[in-house]
């Protein structure tokens, strides 16, 4: 409020770059953002030719995907408000036309909204606030400290192993890699601040921050479905299509090799950072006083155990399970059922407030926004048209071929994104829609290219996980890259080598599109 005040007499411009000051962020970039982005949107919606093979429809979404990529790239306005308003878009501009009712022409509500009415969107929301329970019991430093003690974590190696096995439990508790980073942030610091200041010590915690908060809580975010907003884009454009029936455990099923990169990007940050003989000072009796300082657990935490076990059960034992049918329901109605436990009175002595004030609303706005955004440009032939463009890029190369440059392609693309379910958004619905004219199957297509954009750590503004990790002080710019760019190498020929033919194995050969659907 001062800071508006002391604005007042300065006209409008220094009261709204004021604001955005005192908000924390660049008034260039934010105005520049939010100006650019309205620019962009008016000028394809009125000025510019419709192309040839896109109608007028495709041509307002386009407006809209433009305006979304700006405002989500700039952060010119929250995140989850970009999302919602989406929609809004799609009526004002008939990007998806207006349907006939009783005589009258009237705004598609249910297919604009459909983004916020699709199943995941309500599993996303029981584990945003299963997470935010969790913070506020602190039961997430507890299982931090709780491995790293159980392993007797006393070298960076062990240290590094240790968080990425708290990555692992985090992943099926705290959905979204960037809250998981911003939960372990704190601990990983402490652990890093046990080091000394010689050189080899701070190589060290540069490796542990960014093994830890970065590249682990990627790599196991794409293992779990609910862990990466990107992973649920993914699945509602797969069931939009036909691809039905993928649960909880054929997801882990389908994804859980890419584990086995985090082999890879150890041995490169070990051998990059030299971090083989280093020890933490104090060793291992320094983080089991961190963990015994911690109070017992208590009934609330083992209740909040107990409900997270029942409705992880529940998903795994949903249609098709491998262990036993005992539903049909899909996964997002499972998760209804976990909020309506979690909020049975008297389990947890947390207050409402304190509650919403730990969910991630705006991410949830933002995975709602761009559920409905990869349907407009798939509903609208935008998606189709896209496509078309950039299949001459890559006709008549073999699979392998195809997808290497895509994921290529992809990373260039990204260099100057933040969000990556933003980029995800965009590109799924494009690389599913170019998949039958290379004569490749669309669901493994899609998964090998649009996984590979979670592994952009090139800069670490790519990734909001990477972010948060700047925000410790610990690495440069610099750093990162030198690191990334390696890391960015293994992710493309894993993809390739490894997640390809295990594709094939569970009888999704991206190679054949005429394969069955295996789920």
């Amino acid at each position: 409020m001062e800071t508006v005040a002391q604005s007042d007499g300065n006209g409008l411009i220094a009261t709204l770059t004021g604001n955005i000051r005192a908000s924390g962020r660049s008034p260039g970039r934010v105005l520049g953002g939010f100006i650019g982005a309205w620019l962009a949107f008016f000028s394809i919606l009125w000025l510019l030719p419709i192309p040839e093979g896109l109608n007028p429809n495709g041509m307002a979404v386009l407006a809209v995907v433009v305006w979304a990529s700006i405002m989500w790239v700039t952060e010119a306005m929250p995140v989850g408000i970009t999302g919602i308003s989406v929609p809004t878009l799609l009526i004002l501009t008939e990007g998806i036309p207006w349907v006939e009712k009783k005589g009258k022409l009237v705004p598609p509500m249910e297919t604009v909204f459909a983004g916020f009415t699709k199943h995941v969107v309500w599993l996303c929301l029981f584990a945003f606030l299963v997470g935010a329970i969790m913070q506020l019991m602190k039961l997430d430093r507890r299982i931090a400290l709780g491995m790293l003690d159980k392993i007797k974590a006393s070298n960076v190696g062990r240290v590094i192993w240790g968080m990425f096995g708290v990555n692992v439990i985090l992943a099926f508790l705290i959905p979204a890699a960037n809250a998981r980073a911003a939960t372990l942030l704190p601990v990983v610091k402490g652990i890093t601040d046990l080091l000394g200041d010689s050189d080899a010590e701070n190589e060290a915690k540069k490796a542990i921050i960014i093994q830890s908060l970065v590249y682990g809580t990627m790599i196991c975010g794409v293992f779990i479905m609910t862990a990466h907003l990107p992973n649920l884009i993914m699945v509602g454009l797969f069931n939009s299509n036909g691809f039905e029936g993928l649960g909880y455990l054929d997801w882990m099923l389908l994804q859980f090799p890419y584990l086995g990169m985090f082999v890879l990007t150890q041995w490169w940050v070990r051998y990059h950072f030299k971090t083989r003989s280093v020890v933490i000072q104090g060793g291992h009796q320094a983080i089991h006083e961190q963990h015994m300082e911690l109070p017992p657990m208590g009934r609330t935490e083992w209740t909040l155990i107990a409900i997270f076990a029942i409705v992880a059960l529940l998903f795994m034992m949903g249609k098709g399970s491998p262990i036993y049918e005992l539903h049909k329901f899909q996964l997002g109605i499972i998760g209804l059922v976990g909020i309506l436990l979690l909020f049975i009175p008297g389990l947890f002595p947390f207050k409402w407030n304190e509650i919403q004030s730990h969910t991630m609303w705006g991410t949830f706005l933002l995975l709602g926004g761009a559920i409905t955004l990869t349907a407009a440009m798939t509903k609208s032939g935008l998606a189709d048209w896209l496509a078309d463009g950039i299949h001459g890029a890559v006709v008549g190369m073999p699979w392998w071929g195809a997808i290497l440059a895509l994921m290529a392609g992809t990373h260039l693309i990204r260099i100057g994104m933040l969000s990556n379910v933003a980029a995800v958004a965009m590109l799924a619905p494009v690389v599913f829609a170019m998949a039958p004219n290379l004569g490749l199957h669309p669901v493994a297509f899609t998964l090998l290219v649009c996984d590979t954009d979670t592994y952009a750590y090139l800069l670490p503004t790519q990734i909001t996980a990477a972010v948060i990790a700047y925000g410790s002080g610990v690495f440069s710019v610099t750093d990162y890259a030198k690191a990334g760019w390696a890391c960015i190498l293994i992710a493309m020929a894993y993809g390739l080598l490894v997640m390809a033919p295990w594709y094939a194995f569970l009888g999704l050969p991206v190679w054949d599109p005429a394969a069955p659907w295996p789920f």
